[in-house]
């Protein structure tokens, strides 16, 4: 048996191997300590390899997923090694033959499909990634084989942390060469355990269109598009690794298509992570944008909600759909409640599909699909008489198209009540198949049969405790005590009727040849009817997986219905508006409020947030946007401020109403965000260091058409550099960049740029001081602050009471010494970022060598004005000579 373990064990290396004994699954050696840690169970040890004890631990079947949930949960990666014969048979080779296993599958955190092992609002991404060196051409291809999803684009090494972490991907597979490439190592590192290197052959591009073609069932890939090397060498890998782990068994997927970064709004993964899209930033849903606008009532809704969210559009005709489906729910809340009825008995249909086409599916998911089908009937029929959209009405048609032979063949077979598993039996409705009726009848018939032989035994020993048993060993035996058994061997013609089969401490079994015989009947009934039970199970899931496609669709038209009712709800409830948006650079919020935070003040019962205005949009016939300066004191809500103009933008291009009275968005394509303090100490990098590569990343990236926030920039550096950083950065964004932009500081120097950038206008956070005490009043106002009350906000925050006298005194100080040095002054002195003096170019040594020869025979105090000019010429054609 170990013998066995090892060479199975060797043809999965990295992986722990769930070896099935019995009722267990067993590990040995590494994998042993590994799992009793992971898992917290006992390691024990059995036998022995090359003199020394092998560590083993197991776990019980029947709880193996809660097991493997927390294994992949800890990034690790199990194949699990089934039985493949009886032990029966076994022991037919020889006393000595062990029991053949292999495995069946290897468990990924991107390769699960078990309910308890996935999240029903989240999706379960495998990406592979693929570069062709001879073309530069990088494509990942994507797959959830718990839906069906596949898609894939084209990406590139500045692009690809973006890419990732708005795809987030559980698994990230790479070929070896790509896995160590230096420029992408970095990239690699940030998602850890969760990337793994393959060989290249998984990768090959020449093959990579058979691949498909061969996984689809077709000839070609004609009608699948138009796709480069790149895309198909990573979806080869995506589909090699997917049939790797799943063995023998073969996912329904839905055809490949193709997903183009033009089409969706950029947001840089610390945007993502500023704004707190998905997850807090402390890794929890509570608190994320998603939490506070998700009221979605299935699981397929709340995915698509998700992608979403994670991937707003950049199409205004798209978004409008989107738009337009959400105002049709609000305009007629009642049929928006009568469908939010029906889909709240959705089952999840796609997970359910995926595992019968992995056979790996039972009866429940069976009658998943038979009741996804029938809401899908429903919710059609509620929607044939109105008047739809286009989103809608391709929803519509969707449902229209579902399989109805697959609904009826369902419905008609399956019974009301399911079990867990095919093999427990007794799924098919009565009356659907004759000879399966008759095999139930004689089996439960049986059982009264029994019933009444065990009185007739009773009454003729006369032990009124005599029972009629059943076991797996025996089969069905009779038991009395051990000091009733004389009744039944007593005599001669007692020991032939009541044969003895077994003694047990306290009772004696026999059996009869009248009960023997029953027992032949009743077992060949219950097989038989299994067995009719389990064909019954196959052709339904067989007819299921060959309309994968139709019930696919249908699933997802009624996750797009369960988002856009879903959204209506959300506007309706929290007094959202429906967004103007269109391709100018306007940017014009009235009354704008954050949707988190004002949920957040509702559930604690606190003040009402407090909405702003924000315009942002070009004024005075230019054509770009403008750049506000925002000025106050801490806890006056710039950060939130700055937050949810980003958050309305996202809203509003995912196709949401937004928090607002009034909002106009012209097309954002680029969101940045630069909000809040964190260092990056694992790869050497100060809070600072991490603000000025975030810094630098917008404003190298940033366009016309970005929307650009930042906070508190030069903060953490002394102040003269910081507000040097912070001055200059504004320039360049004015004058540059010239994007919408926010910019909140505490550089109140800053606020005399106004005079000279003709976009830039100053706003700041009121407050009101009444009695020595700051009052926050959250609004936002033209204007600039000239003090950022510091010190009341220490006080505020519990500091000493002498530590905030103190820091009065110094203040005060500080003030008097600065007072004459205002930044009228200081903005004076300066000349503008277009006009300053351009940062130096690297000088070729030899010019920088023919320079300095000119520069030694020139005379100044000898020179007339005109023999100056004529030597400045000629050295700028010196400098300018190409060498």
């Amino acid at each position: 048996m170990m013998a066995q373990f090892l060479e199975i064990k060797s043809a999965n290396p990295g992986l722990l191997l769930f070896y099935r004994m019995g009722d267990f699954y067993e590990l040995f050696f590494e994998d042993a300590e590994i799992a009793s840690r992971a898992l917290g169970i006992t390691l024990t040890k059995r036998g022995k390899h090359l003199g020394q004890d092998i560590p083993m631990c197991g776990v019980p079947v029947h709880a193996a997923d809660d097991y493997l949930q927390k294994l992949i949960g800890l990034g690790h990666r199990v194949a699990v090694c089934e039985q493949l014969e009886d032990p029966a048979e076994a022991k037919k080779r020889g006393s000595k033959s062990v029991v053949r296993r292999d495995v069946t599958r290897l468990v990924t955190p991107a390769t699960i499909t078990e309910d308890k092992l996935l999240e029903p609002g989240e999706n379960a991404y495998l990406l592979a990634l693929a570069r062709i060196r001879a073309s530069d051409q990088m494509a990942y291809a994507f797959i959830d084989i718990s839906t069906g999803e596949f898609r894939l684009g084209e990406t590139a090494p500045a692009r690809l942390l973006p890419d990732l972490t708005r795809i987030a991907p559980r698994e990230i597979i790479v070929p070896e060469a790509l896995f160590h490439d230096p420029e992408l190592r970095p990239v690699f590192d940030q998602f850890g355990r969760a990337v793994s290197a393959h060989p290249a052959a998984l990768f090959d591009s020449a093959t990579a269109g058979d691949r498909l073609a061969r996984y689809f069932g077709v000839t070609t890939l004609d009608g699948f598009g138009d796709f480069s090397r790149a895309e198909l060498a990573a979806a080869s890998g995506a589909l090699a690794y997917v049939e790797k782990t799943q063995v023998s068994e073969r996912p329904a997927l839905q055809r490949p298509q193709r997903e183009t970064g033009a089409q969706t709004l950029f947001i840089d993964p610390a945007t993502r992570t500023n704004l707190e899209l998905e997850r807090t930033l402390s890794g929890q849903r509570d608190g994320s944008l998603l939490k506070a606008i998700d009221r979605t009532v299935t699981g397929a809704g709340a995915r698509l909600l998700a992608a979403r969210l994670r991937a707003p559009l950049t199409d205004v005709a798209a978004i409008a759909e989107r738009l337009d489906s959400v105002s049709q729910f609000m305009a007629d809340d009642g049929l928006g409640a009568t469908l939010r009825a029906h889909l709240k008995a959705l089952p999840d249909m796609a997970r359910a599909l995926s595992r019968l086409s992995l056979n790996r599916g039972g009866p429940r998911d069976l009658a998943a699909i038979r009741g996804g089908l029938a809401v899908a009937a429903s919710v059609h029929q509620v929607l044939s008489g109105a008047d739809l959209g286009a989103e809608l009405h391709e929803a519509r048609a969707m449902l229209g198209a579902a399989p109805a032979e697959v609904a009826d063949a369902l419905e008609k077979a399956l019974d009301d009540d399911m079990p867990l598993l095919a093999r427990d039996g007794g799924f098919v409705r009565t009356g659907h198949h004759d000879e399966l009726d008759e095999m139930r009848a004689l089996r439960d018939q049986s059982r009264r049969v029994i019933a009444s032989l065990q009185a007739d035994y009773a009454a003729e020993t006369g032990v009124k405790s005599l029972k009629i048993k059943h076991n797996n060993v025996l089969g069905y035996f009779i038991e009395v005590t051990a000091l009733n058994a004389s009744a039944l061997n007593a005599s001669d013609d007692a020991k032939a009727r009541f044969i003895h089969r077994q003694t047990m401490a306290n009772a004696m079994r026999f059996t009869t040849t009248e009960l023997a015989d029953l027992e032949s009947r009743i077992a060949n009934a219950a097989g038989r009817a299994l067995e009719i039970e389990l064909a019954v199970f196959e052709q339904l899931r067989a007819l299921s997986v060959a309309h994968a496609d139709a019930i696919r669709d249908a699933a997802h038209a009624l996750a797009v219905i369960d988002v856009s009712v879903a959204l209506a709800d959300l506007a309706a409830s929290e007094g959202y508006c429906r967004p103007v948006v269109d391709d100018s650079r306007t940017f014009r919020i009235v009354g704008g409020r954050h949707p988190v935070v004002e949920q957040a003040l509702r559930r604690q019962a606190a003040d009402p947030f407090v909405a702003n205005d924000c315009d942002l949009s070009p004024k005075d016939g230019a054509d770009h946007g403008a750049l506000w300066l925002l000025t106050g004191p801490n806890m006056g809500g710039k950060s939130t401020f700055l937050r949810q103009n980003a958050l309305i933008a996202i809203l509003a291009q995912t196709g949401s109403f937004v928090p607002a009275g009034q909002a106009h968005i012209g097309i954002v394509d680029r969101l940045f965000s630069r909000v809040g303090a964190s260092d990056d100490l694992a790869r050497g990098r100060s809070t600072f260091m991490v603000e000025m590569v975030e810094t630098a990343a917008i404003l190298n990236q940033a366009g016309e058409n970005a929307l650009v926030i930042l906070d508190e920039i030069g903060r953490g550096t002394a102040t003269f550099d910081g507000l040097s950083i912070a001055w200059a950065a504004i320039e360049y964004l004015h004058e540059h960049n010239r994007c919408r932009t926010l910019f909140a500081t505490h550089f109140h120097e800053l606020t005399a740029l106004h005079e000279k950038l003709d976009r830039l206008a100053n706003v700041t956070m009121r407050v009101k001081e009444w009695e020595g005490e700051v009052v926050f009043l959250h609004e936002v106002g033209q204007g600039a602050a000239d003090r950022s009350y510091g010190v009341q906000v220490a006080r505020l925050a519990g500091l000493p009471d002498a530590v905030v006298s103190r820091a009065r005194q110094v203040l005060d100080q500080l003030e008097e010494q600065n007072r004459d040095k205002g930044a009228a002054a200081l903005i004076d002195d300066l000349p503008l970022f277009s006009a300053a003096p351009a940062a130096k170019q690297s000088v070729p040594n030899a010019v920088r060598s023919a320079i300095e020869a000119a520069l030694d025979d020139l005379s100044p105090d000898e020179m007339t004005p005109r023999a100056a000019l004529e030597a400045l010429y000629a050295l700028k054609a010196v400098a300018t000579k190409k060498d």
